[in-house]
């Protein structure tokens, strides 16, 4: 039997009984357990630094994130450990976010907000609508394809972008390759970004980049502060709008520049924070645990300790 450790008892009772495997109750926070746990789920929304007690679990050989994002797990992996992501978890509910974001400051929702709290109609007015757009999504995993899916819905022209070309599918003609994007920024006034961040993604979104954008797009950010580049924004918020459900650094702190440039709208990492989470995450953890009950790897391995 394989013993495996759930963040909460409420996860334990959700996921059930499963052929050779042992579940228990362990979060993160609590001093390790004496047992050999040799998989462990770390809970979804809690510090990252609680990752930190992985590395004090040498028995462990999979860690199952909850989260889409790995890189603050990767360093505490207990050496030969694999991490699988939560990979199709969040691809519902951050797409629709998104969305939401592109939205609300395309039609100006938040200048409504502002209006009805003090009581002032607005004088009515065109504006821009979210049909029509020309939007690239940039990272075009699951998350970018549900992001992708959603947007064809509102007559939006899509175009997708990965780290390497490759063919299309239903959604899209064609994958293009990240070094074509200098060329494909300009032609576009609704930019998604989804990618993971690395190494080769830190700042991808910087002055360069965010200067090739016309006048009046619109950058939607729901993968990683750290993918842009906070001062670059900075310099081009009023010019262009921003949705930001991450940013660097993250918490943003009480009187950072951001919460009051002209044409930001920032929500606090919610992006996965819907009732969507729950039922996907626990089909994904049964899923993961029948193959690994049956002596399978796990899929969607991202990294190994």
């Amino acid at each position: 039997m394989t013993l495996v450790s759930l963040p909460g008892q409420s996860w334990v009772d959700a996921v059930g009984p499963v052929d050779g495997i042992d579940l228990m109750v362990w979060d993160l926070a609590d001093p390790p357990p004496d047992a050999a746990v040799e998989v462990v789920v770390p809970h979804y929304m809690r510090p990252a630094d609680q990752l930190a007690a992985l590395s004090l679990m040498p028995s462990t050989r999979v860690v199952q994130l909850l989260t889409a994002g790995y890189e603050t797990a990767v360093p505490h992996l207990p050496p030969g450990a694999v991490l699988a992501n939560a990979a199709g978890v969040h691809d519902d509910s951050t797409a629709e976010l998104a969305v939401g974001l592109a939205l609300a400051l395309l039609r100006g929702i938040p200048d409504f907000v502002r209006s009805q709290d003090s009581g002032t109609w607005l004088r009515p007015g065109i504006r821009p609508s979210l049909a029509d757009r020309r939007a690239l999504v940039v990272g075009y995993g699951s998350v970018g394809r549900a992001v992708a899916d959603r947007l064809v819905a509102f007559k939006v022209s899509v175009t997708a972008v990965a780290s390497r070309a490759r063919p299309g599918d239903d959604l899209v003609a064609t994958v293009h390759g990240v070094d074509e994007l200098p060329a494909l920024l300009p032609e576009h006034d609704l930019v998604v970004v989804v990618t993971p961040l690395t190494e080769a993604t830190r700042h991808l979104v910087d002055d360069r980049f965010l200067s090739a954008l016309p006048d009046g797009a619109v950058v939607v950010n729901i993968a990683r502060g750290g993918v842009a580049d906070t001062g670059a924004m900075l310099r081009h918020a009023g010019r262009l709008l921003f949705g930001l459900d991450v940013t660097e650094p993250e918490p943003l702190p009480h009187g950072h520049p951001l919460w009051s440039a002209p044409g930001v709208l920032i929500s606090p990492h919610v992006g996965g924070a819907s009732t969507a989470f729950e039922p996907r995450a626990v089909a994904l953890v049964r899923s993961q645990l029948e193959r690994i009950g049956r002596g399978e790897p796990p899929l969607h391995v991202v990294a190994t300790g």
